[in-house]
C-alpha cells in the first residue's frame, strides 16, 4: 500500500482506539466524540500540517472522558427498522438521518476533486495557501505514488521528476518569502507574527502553481449515509485507480459506524448495477464525443466568458420578490413588474435587499429566479478553491498542460521566472510520457499553474455568496480575478445592473498583503483573550 503509517506510543494508541476506527490506515471515522469537538477539530485540520490523529492527541484529547466505551451501532430494534425501511423498501430518505465525520488523508489533489463532487456533504481541505508542502511525509515528499506508475518502466523517472518539482518549489518559496519581506515594509503597529504570516502566505499563494496535482492533501468530510452511498458508487465506477482503491478504504471504515447504510453499495443488483450504469454512460458518451469532435480546432476564448443568461432575469426576480407577499399568480405579477416605474422597481428591490451590514446578510430566494452560466479557462489552483462551492452546477474537463499556464507577477518580480518555466516544462513532459501509457493517471504530473477549462452555473443568490466571498481582500489573486470578471459581466453583458449592485460587499481593490488584515484580527483576538 502506498501510504505512510504514522507511528504512535502505546499510551497514544490506547487513546486513539477510543475515538478512531483505526490507527494505521489513511481513511478513518471519528467515534465517541461530541459533534462540537469533531467539528472544531475538522476546522483546525484544514490549516495544520498534522494528521487528524496527531492533531487530536496534541490539541483535543486532554480532558476527554477516558471511561467512554466503544461506540454502539444502535439497538437491535433500530437496526431492524433500518434493515426493513432502507435496505428492503429502499426508503433513501432514512439514510439522511445518520451522519459521519470522516478523515481522508494522503489523497492526491486529483482525487480530492472526485471526493468533493457531491453537493450534500461538508468538506474542509488542507490548504496550499497556509502550509508549505515541502514538509516531508515520513522520509519523502508529499506526492501520490501510484503503484501502477511506480511499478512501471516510468517509475524511476516519475519519482525523480516529482522530487525535483518539490525541491524547486521549496527553494522558490524561500526566495519569494525573502523578496516579499524585502519589498513590503512592515507598518508601525503591525505585530511581528501577523506580518510574518501574511508575507509567508503571499509567497505561498504565488508558488503553489509549481506543485503537481499529485501533491497529497488531507480532507475532512461530513455527510449522511445517503451522501456517502452516492460517493462510493461514483468512486467504484471511476476510471482513476486511486479513486477505486480509496473507495474501498472508505467503505471499510463506514461499515464500522453506519453499516446498515452501506449494505447496498456492493450488492450486484443494487450498488453494482448503479456503478456499472455510471461507468457505461461515461464511456459511451466519451466515444460518441470523440467521433463528433475529431479534428475540430479550439477557438481562442477569454479567461471568463458569460455564455448564458436570461435577458428578462431582473423582471423575473422582481416578480419573485412580490410573489411571497401577494396572492397573485406569477404570470400576473410579471405583467405588473413590466409596467412598474423605475422608482418603484428600485424601491421594491431596495426593500428586499435591505441594509446589508456584512456579506452574510443575504436576501431571500427571489434571487434564485435567474441564472448565469460561465465558461472559465483558469489555473488549476484557483479551480480547486471555486469547485467546492456546492450550490451550483460545475463541470470540468480533463486536467492537461495543453491550455498553457499562468505565471504569477510576484514570481517574475522576484527573478524566479526561469525556474518556474522549467518546472512547467518538466511537468508537461512527464504528463505526455504518462499519458502514452497510463492516460487516466497522467494528470498527477500537471502543475497547478496550468489552466483547466470548467463551466460554472449558478443563480443570483449563489452569485452573491460566491463572488463576495471570493473577492474578499484575503482571497487568492487568481480566483479574485475570475470572480471580479464574473461580477462585471453580470452587470454589463447581462445588463442585470440592479443584481450586480446588490452585491455590495464585492472588493475591487487588492491589498498589498492579502492576508494581513485577517492576521491582524486574529492577533487582536488572541491578545484580548
Amino acid at each position: 500500500m502506498p501510504y505512510i503509517v504514522e507511528q504512535f506510543s502505546a499510551s497514544e494508541i490506547a487513546i486513539l482506539n477510543r475515538h478512531f476506527t483505526n490507527i494505521d490506515r489513511p481513511v478513518f471515522a471519528l467515534k465517541n466524540l461530541d459533534t462540537v469537538v469533531a467539528g472544531a477539530m475538522m476546522s483546525r485540520y484544514s490549516r495544520s500540517p498534522k494528521s487528524l490523529r496527531r492533531l487530536f492527541l496534541d490539541e483535543f484529547a486532554e480532558g476527554l472522558d477516558a471511561s467512554v466505551g466503544p461506540q454502539q451501532t444502535g439497538s437491535a430494534r433500530a437496526d431492524a427498522f433500518y434493515e426493513k425501511n432502507f435496505v428492503e423498501y429502499g426508503d433513501d430518505s432514512i439514510a439522511q438521518l445518520g451522519g459521519v465525520h470522516l478523515a481522508c488523508e494522503q489523497t492526491s489533489n486529483v482525487l480530492t476533486k472526485v471526493l468533493e463532487w457531491g453537493r450534500l456533504m461538508a468538506y474542509i481541505e488542507q490548504s496550499t495557501r497556509y502550509i508549505a508542502y515541502d514538509l516531508p511525509l515520513g522520509d519523502r515528499y508529499r506526492y501520490f505514488r501510484s503503484p501502477v506508475i511506480i511499478g512501471s518502466a516510468l517509475g524511476p523517472r516519475y519519482i525523480n521528476d516529482m522530487d525535483t518539482m518539490f525541491k524547486q518549489y521549496s527553494s522558490t518559496l524561500d526566495t519569494l518569502t525573502a523578496h516579499v519581506r524585502a519589498t513590503v515594509v512592515q507598518q508601525p503597529g503591525d505585530p511581528d507574527g501577523a506580518y510574518r504570516q501574511a508575507t509567508r502566505a503571499k509567497a505561498l499563494d504565488a508558488v503553489r502553481g509549481m506543485l503537481p496535482a499529485a501533491s497529497l492533501a488531507n480532507l475532512g468530510m461530513y455527510g449522511s449515509g445517503q451522501a456517502y452511498e452516492n460517493l462510493l458508487l461514483r468512486l467504484r465506477s471511476h476510471p482513476l485507480p486511486e479513486a477505486r482503491a480509496y473507495g474501498e478504504l472508505i467503505l471499510t471504515e463506514l461499515r464500522e459506524v453506519i453499516p446498515t447504510f452501506m449494505r447496498r453499495v456492493d450488492r450486484p443488483d443494487r450498488g453494482g448495477a448503479w456503478s456499472e450504469y455510471m461507468a457505461s454512460t461515461r464511456n459511451d458518451t466519451a466515444a460518441v464525443a470523440d467521433r463528433l469532435l475529431e479534428g475540430v480546432v479550439m477557438d481562442d476564448t477569454p479567461e471568463v466568458a458569460l455564455v448564458d443568461f436570461d435577458p428578462d432575469g431582473e423582471d423575473k426576480l422582481l416578480a419573485a420578490v412580490l410573489y411571497a407577499s401577494s396572492a397573485l399568480p406569477e404570470h400576473q405579477l410579471m405583467n405588473i413588474v413590466q409596467r412598474m416605474s423605475a422608482n418603484d422597481r428600485v424601491a421594491l428591490l431596495t426593500a428586499y435587499v435591505g441594509d446589508r451590514a456584512n456579506r452574510r446578510h443575504k436576501p431571500g430566494r427571489a434571487f434564485e429566479r435567474t441564472d448565469y452560466r460561465f465558461d472559465v479557462l483558469g489555473d488549476y489552483g484557483a479551480f480547486r478553491d471555486l469547485q467546492r462551492h456546492r450550490l451550483m452546477t460545475i463541470e470540468w474537463q480533463p486536467l492537461t498542460p495543453r491550455h498553457g499556464y499562468v505565471v504569477p507577477d510576484l514570481v517574475a518580480q522576484a527573478g524566479c521566472g526561469g525556474v518556474f518555466e522549467a518546472q512547467m516544462e518538466r511537468s508537461a513532459d512527464l504528463y505526455e510520457a504518462l499519458h502514452a501509457v497510463e492516460p487516466s493517471q497522467a494528470a498527477y504530473a500537471v502543475s497547478m499553474a496550468y489552466r483547466i477549462r470548467y463551466v460554472m452555473q449558478f443563480n443570483a443568490r449563489e452569485a452573491m455568496h460566491l463572488l463576495e466571498l471570493r473577492t474578499a481582500p484575503q482571497g487568492h489573486p487568481s480566483y479574485r480575478r475570475v470572480c471580479l470578471e464574473m461580477h462585471r459581466l453580470i452587470g454589463e453583458q447581462a445588463g442585470h445592473r440592479a443584481v450586480a449592485a446588490a452585491m455590495s460587499h464585492i472588493t475591487h481593490e487588492a491589498p498589498e498583503l492579502e492576508r494581513l488584515a485577517s492576521e491582524r484580527a486574529i492577533h487582536a483576538r488572541r491578545e484580548a483573550n
